[in-house]
């Protein structure tokens, strides 16, 4: 007996839940529109965001394909060369340390939290709380200093935040978590995206 390929599987699957609606709509002229009709993969996982396994199938969060023409640009190498293996992985290929293990989590010091990647000036220790999440909060940036990006990675649409001078991924932004801060957002950072420099 011969059974279908997964990606057959994935379409006829796709056909019967009726998940084509959200993308159909969108115009072939838009940004996203040419991003769905130019990418077959992209557009089952995008067009499917209530499954997460299809994100981890999908989904890629291997390097910063980005376009945006950030002031500090270097090749692959420098920034090999410059960076830690994990400081490499997380600020230049989007990944994230573990929950609970990084230096800043707790850490309530006065000063000012820099980009590890090209020492710009991100965060502010006054706007730094404690959220219980395993990561270090903020309640807002230096103004200018942090791009927000959308990510679809994970199979749910999340928003990435990344340093504006340098491109270098710092962790996603979540908004409307009732922290009571005057913002109500939360800038959930990668300890090893950042450095301390204390107030003199």
């Amino acid at each position: 007996m011969r059974f279908s390929s997964f990606p057959t599987f994935l379409r006829a699957f796709h056909t019967i839940t009726n998940t084509t609606s959200a993308f159909l709509r969108l115009s072939p002229n838009s940004a996203l529109g040419r991003t769905l009709s130019s990418s077959p993969q992209r557009t089952v996982y995008r067009s499917m965001p209530n499954i997460p396994f299809l994100g981890a199938l999908f989904g890629s969060s291997s390097s910063m394909s980005d376009n945006t023409k950030y002031p500090v640009q270097k090749p692959e190498g420098e920034w090999q060369a410059q960076l830690s293996s994990e400081q490499f992985r997380v600020l230049r290929k989007k990944g994230t340390e573990e929950a609970g293990t990084g230096k800043y989590d707790k850490h309530f010091e006065e000063g000012i939290y820099t980009c590890i990647g090209c020492d710009a000036p991100l965060y502010k220790s006054n706007h730094k709380f404690d959220s219980r999440c395993g990561w270090p909060a903020f309640w807002d940036a230096v103004p200018g200093a942090v791009g927000q990006r959308p990510d679809p990675s994970m199979g749910v649409m999340r928003t990435e935040i990344v340093c504006n001078n340098c491109g270098g991924h710092l962790g996603h932004i979540f908004k409307g978590e009732r922290f009571g801060n005057a913002k109500d957002e939360r800038h959930c950072v990668n300890s090893v995206s950042i450095n301390f420099s204390p107030k003199k």
